[in-house]
């Protein structure tokens, strides 16, 4: 799920809405640009499942998910610099136009290679069009608007959660899993079209631009091929993939270096620790979240209808839990500990609960992502408040890496797992998974004991 930074609203109240006169079209398509692409993501979950069967490919079932997210991961870098060069406007444009190209090979898959160029063809164009979205809110809105710019966009996350999987799963029943993601290029337009004229309205920074820093570029480059590496090697266990291994593994560590504070690997209080726990959690919580339906389908007879229930229910969690967090006054650590407790208990629950009923992983799969509405909202403010003005942004940009590639790398291991048990053994082979996606999430509440920084 993509990281939106909470804001308070200003002392002072506004006197124009983000809805009001030229705000309201930018608005508008910005929120229904998000719409479609939190949608999309919540969705996919649910019809994976049919899409492995129909096209054969349950190898390959963990990249319909880490090929999105490496590719993500590689152009949310990337893209920084080409914004703050040329302005949003074409970037996004671009970055939309690419997102509907990978809905088209998607849909249009005819072997599970083919699908999952496609969902890495989409990872490209979300990567770019969040980026220059993020940019558009900054030169269309005043400081006093903003916030609540930030504030829809969360909005506009909560209906994909809430109905994403369970629609996904009506329409993959009903008129097949292609309609999944056909079906959402035509309300592709009408958001683009109500940002023309803001985007229009944009331009490009006269000002003096900071020099482009290469070694990011060539940072992103190595991580995403690193981890791309070493999920094709872990899906074809042969001592022949050792030397791909040690290659994907090198990547990594030249560009994690780069791209994470210092010490996160080494779970250095403070925001080091941060990171760590976000990459751990997203990780663990995302790979048993993609597995829920292959098992409820596969192994408990379930319909896409009824999985996607189950992962509707651990979003009202999600959601109830952030409320909470968010208008409470105790401390951020407190929140992230007992979020990792959650996610580590709920996963466990669901790993038990799915070699005995299917129905018995929706309560356990509450408390999962009730575990992650404590979290995510708390560390974000925990790296805020722990970074200087100046490194914002670039430590914003290690909490999301940190996200994707604990998600793209857990989700892909799991793969590799499931895949090596086989449809015979499928049963056995996620619940090894499971007891990998609980092992990290132990891991992420000794983490998060170091999250605060010394006083």
């Amino acid at each position: 799920m993509t990281t939106i930074l909470e804001s308070s609203a200003p002392a002072s109240e506004p006197k124009v809405t983000v809805l009001d006169g030229r705000y309201r079209a930018p608005t508008l398509g910005i929120v229904l640009v998000v719409t479609l692409l939190a949608f999309e993501s919540m969705s996919v979950g649910t019809v994976m499942p049919v899409v492995a069967r129909d096209l054969d490919g349950l190898g390959l079932y963990s990249w319909g998910f880490s090929a999105t997210l490496i590719a993500s991961l590689l152009a949310t870098v990337l893209a920084g610099g080409w914004v703050d060069r040329s302005g949003p406007a074409r970037p996004l444009m671009t970055g939309l136009v690419t997102f509907v190209a990978g809905l088209v090979v998607a849909g249009a898959a005819p072997t599970m290679w083919a699908f999952v160029a496609g969902r890495a063809v989409q990872g490209l164009g979300t990567g770019v069009s969040l980026v220059a979205l993020y940019v558009v809110i900054a030169r269309v809105y005043p400081d006093a608007l903003r916030p609540r710019v930030f504030a829809a966009l969360s909005a506009a996350w909560v209906l994909p959660s809430l109905i994403g999987p369970a629609v996904g799963g009506f329409v993959a029943q009903h008129a097949g899993w292609r309609w999944v993601f056909l079906g959402l290029i035509p309300l592709v337009v009408p958001p683009a079209l109500m940002l023309v004229p803001a985007l229009r309205g944009i331009e490009r920074s006269e000002g003096p631009q900071a020099p482009a820093d290469r070694s990011r570029y060539v940072a992103a480059v190595a991580v995403s091929a690193g981890a791309a590496a070493l999920l094709y090697a872990l899906g074809r266990p042969d001592w022949l993939m050792i030397p791909v291994v040690l290659a994907a593994l090198a990547g990594l560590a030249y560009g994690l270096v780069k791209l994470l504070p210092a010490g996160t690997l080494r779970m250095r209080r403070g925001l080091p620790s941060v990171v760590l726990v976000r990459g751990l959690m997203s990780g663990a919580f995302f790979g048993t979240d993609v597995f829920i339906p292959l098992a409820l389908t596969s192994v408990h007879g379930f319909t896409p209808v009824q999985a996607g229930v189950v992962l509707t229910v651990a979003a009202l969690g999600w959601s109830a839990a952030s409320q909470i967090q968010g208008r409470s006054t105790r401390s951020r650590g407190t929140f992230v500990l007992l979020g990792a407790i959650l996610v580590t208990v709920g996963i466990a629950g669901v790993t038990l609960a799915l070699q005995l009923s299917g129905w018995a992983a929706a309560p356990a799969w509450i408390l999962g992502g009730a575990g992650m509405g404590f979290a995510v909202g708390s560390l974000s403010l925990l790296l805020l408040n722990q970074s200087p003005e100046a490194e914002q942004g670039v430590n914003t940009s290690a909490l999301q890496i940190s996200d994707t590639l604990g998600s793209s790398l857990v989700v892909g291991l799991a793969g590799a797992l499931v895949t090596g048990f086989g449809t015979d053994r499928l049963e056995l082979g996620l619940a090894v998974a499971g007891t990998l996606f609980a092992a990290i999430a132990a891991i992420a509440i000794v983490a998060a004991l170091r999250v605060e920084a010394k006083k």
